[in-house]
């Protein structure tokens, strides 16, 4: 029973020692959070005054209470910093500096490093009043140092550094450690070319009718197997500017230089000297003045036709279009259409109509046009012709008529539109497409845009199609 006691005193001895030992640590958390702490942002407080208002800072100093207050401070903090050993007793805490930069030291003339790192985290790990003072003072540079390595086909492995600016601050890096592969630095002259961006943000009125750069070749530097990824390097020409306002020529200046490989990617690997470029670009406008013809959808009621339209009030009413001349030469109207299924037993009909811009139209005059549609009863007369022409006659081919006796055409419309219409008014033709050697008979079709008359042929024409 006696050999017991020993260990029983033992083990009451280090109960007591633990209770003790929080009991410290709970003091110095506390003072650590009341006074520590504080007073270090205090004393930073201070030193960024002292550093950008010293007159402001000696007025403070020579308040008779200001002195008083920080020698308290400085004794209670020097009270505490004495006792090591409830130091020692306080368990550390950790901040994480996050996307910190990292420097990196090479050669950059003579040398192509492939698997760098932009950014990097930083732990650090001590009490809470120095990690204050390290977050507020240190400069948290990250270095990766390369400039005793060589360049090599083989990865290497190369640890990063940290400027620690406060000595009792534990750090760590993730990652501390970056696998690159250095590789020698060359360079080639390549052609350089033009990519106009944000056409659609240009004046619709206006096109580029020519650019003309600086320079043609540029100097484009990397690895040997970057620079054989080159496809094109462009100079990119961002059409949104809004000093485009005019169909002039403008000088631009400091145009970017972007390397693509042959899918169309950017390539962030390579360097182009110069990285910009200038440029003289030119605009031009191309306008054409045409009518809107209306075209019809549906039938009208039975016994009735139009007997007038109007476009804005005006029965022959044109817009202006504007584009590449090419394309807007080949437009000589602006269809607009209604619809007139089931109608004609009124007056007139008012329509509200959107105008669709052709193929190859930039830019209309108008986007809406307020349609009118008149009615009236419907009449006919027929009117023969002779004329008929033949479309699409495959080559070598020729055709005949087996006679000449006209075609019957009945005219349909209101009087007053029918009665101004004659032969020569009537395009008529036949469609030979697909057609060779033989005797056919063929529906004569008539070509028109007036919606307020319709040709009924009833007839064929009898044709022989022969070699030439």
């Amino acid at each position: 029973m006696d050999q017991m006691l020993p260990k029983v005193r033992e083990i009451s001895m280090n109960k007591k020692n633990k209770k003790a030992r929080n009991i410290f640590k709970k003091m110095y958390q506390w003072l650590d959070e009341k006074f520590i702490t504080p007073l270090s942002r205090a004393i930073y407080y201070l030193f960024e005054k002292v550093k950008n208002n010293p007159i402001h800072v000696e007025k403070l100093l020579n308040r008779p209470r200001v002195l008083v207050y920080i020698s308290l401070g400085l004794a209670v903090v020097t009270f505490i910093l004495v006792d090591s050993q409830v130091i020692t007793l306080v368990e550390n805490e950790a901040e994480i500096l996050s996307n910190e930069p990292v420097t990196v030291i090479y050669n950059k003339e003579a040398y192509v490093v492939e698997g760098l790192v932009d950014q990097v985290d930083i732990i650090l790990t001590g009490r809470k009043s120095a990690l204050y003072l390290a977050k507020q003072l240190g400069e948290h540079e990250v270095v990766l140092d390369l400039s005793d390595y060589e360049a090599s086909d083989t990865p290497v492995r190369v640890p990063l550094s940290y400027n620690q600016t406060v000595d009792n601050i534990n750090y760590k890096l993730d990652p501390a450690y970056v696998t690159v592969t250095i590789k020698k630095k060359v360079s080639e002259k390549r052609n350089i070319s033009y990519e106009l961006l944000n056409e659609d943000k240009l004046n619709e009125k206006f096109s580029v009718s020519d650019v003309s750069l600086d320079q043609t070749e540029v100097v484009v530097k990397g690895s040997e197997d970057a620079l054989s990824q080159i496809a094109t390097v462009k100079a990119l020409i961002d059409l949104s500017n809004t000093k485009f306002t005019e169909a002039i020529t403008y000088e631009i200046d400091n145009l970017p230089l972007v390397a693509y490989d042959k899918e169309g990617r950017v390539l962030d690997n390579v360097e182009i000297v110069p990285a910009t470029v200038g440029a003289s670009i030119s605009f031009s406008t191309y306008k054409a003045t045409v009518p809107i013809v209306v075209t019809t959808t549906g039938d009208l009621v039975a016994g009735k036709a139009i007997s007038s339209i109007t476009i804005n009030g005006q029965t022959n009413y044109t817009v202006d279009i504007y584009g590449e001349k090419e394309d807007i030469d080949k437009i000589s109207s602006v269809p607009v259409t209604v619809n007139i299924d089931g109608k004609g037993t009124g007056g007139a009909l008012t329509y509200n109509a959107s105008i669709s811009k052709p193929t190859g139209v930039r830019s209309i005059s108008e986007s809406d046009v307020k349609i009118v549609v008149t009615f009236g009863d419907e009449k006919q007369k027929t009117i023969n012709i002779n004329n008929i022409r033949a479309n699409n006659l495959g080559s070598g081919l020729t055709v005949n008529r087996t006679n000449d006796d006209p075609i019957s055409v009945q005219v349909k419309g209101v009087q007053s539109v029918i009665d101004s219409i004659t032969e020569d008014n009537i395009s008529a033709y036949i469609d030979l497409a697909n057609y060779t050697e033989g005797t056919y008979d063929v529906d004569v079709q008539i070509s028109s845009t007036d919606p307020k008359v319709k040709y009924v042929v009833s007839n064929k024409v009898n044709i022989v199609i022969t070699k030439n």
